[in-house]
């Protein structure tokens, strides 16, 4: 009787040491590592990986822990990533044991997506652990600090990217020519009266007397050059070229003195016209050509040329009927310099009356102001006037986007595609505008299309996308030697700091955002000068780099240095 009370007591007091089991108390930080700490940014997460242990004769053998990674924002907010779960010896499950004795390590991977709201955060893990049917919450343990959102920096505008116009073809002087050709019969060098009156000779003097009267025309040259067929020996075709050159200059200086004016003659001649003979045979139905061609490219020899063409009786017949007969002439090349308007002729038509300029014209004005709202008029302008010219739309399409008005910019690039869809700038810019709205998709799309940008070009956009996904070292070598803030922010991602301070210190218009890198760069450099004079420069071209400064994990040491705060407040 006595040994059955024994037992019963026995089983009713381990049943009562059993429920009542001690919770699992709180665990020491040192016994957790997190990489990286502080948490980064990268490619629009924030990745990271936790490694603990349990100490040894703490995991109950009945209980299960739920381990979940949870960041918390100094604004309140907080964002909890996948859960890890780990049971004691005695539980039949498939998460991973933890003994009871000896302990046990582990390892969890925490991921976020980034917010802004998460550059000033800890990452904490948190404990549930449950036995039997009660569940009870193990103190949470701070494992890391976050979150430097550096790359976050990368820039699509105006200060990083060239959004290319596409050129206009506007040449202010255009060169015009005009020939005319004074014909000789065989053997002579007269100039026959009916010649005098062809009508290219004639209109040759016009342009002449016309260039005199016209401040906009200007000779620029007049050529002369005579000729004799290849045909009647080196001997008398040289002295007959060089006879009809004398007569037709005669002659034209002749004309000159009428216009009362004065120009130098370039006067040439040539005794046996042979390049215009192959020419014009080339050109030419005569049967046996090709044989003819190959004797003048076999003999050197200007009298062997003439006496083996000769042999080929039927052939030469046609070659003294139909080819040397436009041989024998003298050429008058007469060469005009047309003036067109001035620079501010141009600039005040574009304003007042563009409707008097041509298309070229008007896309040039635009070029002679630096203005961006003037240079946005003229490119209405070009629209509303000559509205099947991709050149308007992509033109104004660019300086939208470089005032950060990126959906007006991609209509005006879709207009320009409408027009020409194969336009590498339009293809380029449609593609940086649609990066800089966040539709990396569609900009890769564009950029395909845009192959002939030239390879500098597209890579700075390239670049950014890189940045954007997180892959650094791509994305460096992609902005190559380009000296943006960009290009700076690859190399400080990549920890190339001496290339940053470079960079930055090379780029051609530097703003706020140059100097905040600067900064940033003098505080993993621990140049505290340079921190001082990167955040001084940046704040005073706008307070936000101060608000940034506040909540940026880079300058966390920072906050408490009294000139630093001096700077910033």
């Amino acid at each position: 009787m006595k040994k059955g009370l024994y037992l019963l007591s026995a089983a009713i007091l381990a049943f009562v040491f059993a429920s009542c089991s001690k919770p699992m108390g709180a665990l020491d930080p040192s016994y957790f590592n997190t990489t990286p700490n502080p948490l980064e940014a990268v490619g629009g997460k924030v990745n990271a990986t936790v490694t603990g242990k349990f100490p040894e004769k703490y995991f109950d053998k009945k209980t299960v822990v739920e381990v979940t990674p949870v960041l918390k924002t100094a604004s309140g907010q907080e964002f909890k990533s996948t859960p890890a779960l780990f049971q004691g010896e005695k539980i039949q499950g498939n998460n991973q044991s933890v003994a009871y004795k000896a302990g046990g390590t582990f390892s969890i991977n925490a991921a976020f997506d980034y917010v802004p709201e998460m550059a000033k955060s800890e990452l904490f893990l948190e404990f549930k652990a449950t036995r039997s049917n009660k569940t009870y919450t193990i103190p949470s343990v701070k494992v890391a600090d976050g979150v430097i959102a550096t790359s976050t920096l990368a820039a699509v505008d105006g200060d990083n990217l060239d959004a290319p116009i596409v050129n206009d073809k506007f040449q202010r002087i255009i060169k015009e020519k005009h020939d005319a050709n004074i014909m000789f019969l065989i053997q002579q060098a007269n100039i026959r009266k009916g010649e005098l009156k062809k009508e290219e000779l004639v209109s040759l003097v016009q342009k002449i007397q016309a260039a005199k009267e016209n401040e906009s025309m200007k000779v620029a040259g007049l050529d002369l050059n005579s000729y004799a067929s290849p045909d009647g020996g080196v001997k008398l075709n040289t002295k007959l070229s060089e006879q009809r050159e004398k007569n037709t200059n005669t002659y034209i200086k002749k004309e000159l003195k009428k216009l009362k004016t004065s120009l130098d003659v370039n006067a040439n001649f040539t005794a046996q016209d042979w390049e215009g003979f192959q020419q014009l045979l080339s050109s030419s139905n005569i049967q046996d050509k090709e044989v003819i061609l190959r004797v003048l490219s076999m003999y050197s020899d200007p009298e062997q040329r003439e006496h083996e063409i000769r042999n080929l009786s039927a052939a030469f017949k046609n070659i003294a009927q139909d080819i040397l007969p436009q041989l024998r002439r003298s050429k008058l090349q007469l060469t005009l310099d047309l003036i067109g308007k001035s620079d501010e002729q141009i600039a005040k038509l574009a304003q007042e009356n563009a409707k008097s300029l041509n298309v070229e014209e008007l896309l040039y004005a635009a070029t002679l102001t630096n203005d961006a709202s003037t240079k946005a008029g003229i490119y209405e302008k070009v629209v509303d006037l000559f509205p099947g010219d991709i050149r308007g739309y992509n033109n104004l399409g660019t300086i939208k986007f470089n005032q950060g008005n990126y959906a007006e910019a991609s209509r005006l690039f879709a207009k320009a595609l409408a027009i020409d869809s194969k336009s590498p700038e339009a293809n380029y810019n449609a593609g940086i505008a649609a990066l800089a709205q966040g539709d990396v998709a569609k900009s890769q799309q564009y950029f395909g299309n845009a192959g002939n940008i030239g390879g500098n070009t597209l890579n700075q956009a390239l670049g950014i996308i890189y940045l954007q996904q997180g892959d650094f070292a791509k994305a460096k070598s992609a902005f190559g030697n380009a000296a943006t803030n960009n290009a700076a922010l690859s190399q400080i991602l990549t920890k190339d700091y001496s290339a940053a301070r470079s960079t930055l210190s090379s780029v051609k218009n530097p703003n706020g955002e140059t100097a905040y890198l600067q900064a940033i760069v003098g505080a993993r450099t621990n140049d505290r000068q340079l921190v001082y004079d990167g955040m001084r420069k940046a704040v005073a071209s706008n307070k936000k780099w101060a608000t940034k400064a506040t909540t940026d994990a880079e300058f966390a040491k920072y906050l408490t240095d009294s000139d630093f705060q001096n700077i910033i407040k």
